[in-house]
């Protein structure tokens, strides 16, 4: 056991501070914060996005943390969501970013650096099914390989 805590814990701390990290570089921003609103919107819209099976497939590529984060709230009642289009999407994404002060990121910015970020840690394969499972609108704001 490290000095700090059980090692499972330490390492999914350090692995959820890589990949907010990541999505600060991404989103241009210092705010810690900010790049997990983004993270956590943006998860949660791809999760309702997503049919139950993949959900779970998906989940399972996550760390801990970042997983529990992933699953907060979900009701797989009525998913997924017939988001078909590009601002259906954005939308939703934009409704979990609110704040009292307005979108604590742009929906857009958010969903792209996140995106990135997952292609960058999730296993190919996964990413290539989840992509997959979107329609062309959507996938467009993948970035490419």
């Amino acid at each position: 056991m490290s000095a700090t805590g059980l090692e499972v814990f330490d390492t999914t701390l350090h692995k959820t501070h890589t990949w907010l990290k990541a999505i600060m570089q991404e989103l241009g921003t210092e705010d810690r914060h900010r790049a997990y609103m983004a993270l956590r919107a943006v998860l949660h819209a791809l999760r309702d996005r997503l049919p139950v099976e993949e959900v779970a497939q998906l989940g399972a590529q996550l760390p801990m943390l970042i997983r529990g984060i992933y699953y907060e709230g979900w009701d797989p009642t009525g998913k997924p969501l017939k988001e078909r289009h590009k601002e259906e999407f954005l939308a939703h994404v934009a409704r979990e970013l609110k704040t009292p002060s307005g979108p604590a990121v742009d929906p857009e910015a958010a969903v792209k650096a996140v995106f990135k970020v997952l292609g960058q840690k999730v296993v190919e394969g996964e990413i290539e099914d989840v992509r997959r499972l979107l329609p062309k609108e959507l996938r467009e704001l993948w970035p490419e390989g």
